[in-house]
Order: C-alpha cells, then structure tokens, then sequence
C-alpha cells in the first residue's frame, strides 16, 4: 500500500477509536479572532499577515464566513500572548 494509503487507513482506525470513546482526541478551544486582534490592538490590515492570510480571508475570520482550524487556532493564541515574538519571527524577516 502507499504511504497515503496508510496514513488513510491509520486515520480512519483513529477516528474510530475516538467514535467508540477509546481514542485520544485534541480538542482546540474555541478562539476568536476578533478578540484576540483587539486586545493586541491591531486593525483587520495589520492582523492578516501575522496569521499568514490575506485581508478579505482574514475578514473572514472575524465574519464567521470561514472557520479557524486547529493549527490556526494554535497560532492565534501565541500571537494573543507573545504578539511581538511573533511579529519579529514573521515579518521583520
């Protein structure tokens, strides 16, 4: 089998271990980017490419049209706590 193919077949075993209540399961918490934006004081412009998006992706975001996954939920929390840690690790190159 290829190696797609096992990591399918590996994923669809986990899945179920979880279904059946016998799996591990990360759960992110529920972040809002809105809030996470104002209280580090930023606009929708200047949030975008802390998180790598575009503006109107951004505004998404924050307009429930597009959810936040798990890695970009992990993201925004960094960036809510260590704002300029991440500012100089992204854009100051």
């Amino acid at each position: 089998m290829s190696t797609f193919g096992d990591d399918l077949v590996q994923s669809l075993r986990e899945a179920l271990a979880h279904a059946k209540g016998n799996g591990p399961a990360i759960i992110h918490p529920a972040v809002s980017p809105r809030e996470v934006r104002q209280a580090i004081n930023l606009t929708q412009a200047q949030m975008a490419p802390l998180v790598g998006m575009s503006l109107s992706g951004y505004r998404k975001w924050e307009q429930g049209a597009r959810r936040v996954s798990g890695p970009a939920a992990t993201l925004l929390q960094v960036i809510r706590k260590e704002p300029d840690a991440v500012r100089r690790a992204l854009l100051d190159g």
